[in-house]
């Protein structure tokens, strides 16, 4: 059964994509990462906040853009982007079961290129103000809706593309 995925492109912050691999393997969301990361996934940082959860987790390490959209056509899966550019919510958008939702880096989101070639994108809104919310908390936020409608699913372990 496909379930949703997280997608997280290029990611800085080791403790934000643990935190995020702890709550894909909690939920049973697989999580890619989409690289060159901003550091080793074998960070410690990274393992103290994925904590035992790693073990797990569903990852699949992509080595670069090219190579997760070669997978995602394969797969024929949507890819929906979290962006702060966005005008639909996250909590009205029409969600497909095997629905990839990609987050940006947290130091500069993706590039133009990458909004192009998304098929939807959804925002968290918030106050005018504010820039943007923390990239684990937005996933959860995301992953809490997810899980709403299509409750929670299994996890695997690590795989490499």
């Amino acid at each position: 059964m496909t379930r949703p995925s997280i997608a997280l492109y290029q990611p800085d912050i080791p403790g934000n994509t643990g935190t995020i691999l702890r709550l894909g393997a909690c939920l049973g969301l697989d999580v890619h990462v989409i690289g060159p990361a901003g550091f080793d996934l074998s960070d410690k940082a990274l393992k103290r906040a994925g904590m035992d959860y790693l073990a797990i987790a569903s990852l699949t390490d992509h080595v670069s853009w090219a190579s997760f959209e070669e997978w995602r056509a394969s797969a024929n899966r949507r890819l929906i982007l979290a962006s702060t550019r966005a005008t639909t919510p996250y909590f009205d958008f029409d969600y497909r079961a095997d629905d990839i939702v990609l987050f940006g880096r947290e130091s500069a989101g993706v590039p133009d290129h990458v909004h192009d070639t998304v098929d939807a994108s959804v925002t968290i809104p918030m106050r005018p103000e504010a820039r943007s919310v923390n990239l684990a908390i937005s996933a959860g936020m995301v992953a809490g809706e997810l899980l709403r409608r299509f409750g929670p699913g299994p996890a695997a372990g690590p795989e490499r593309l």
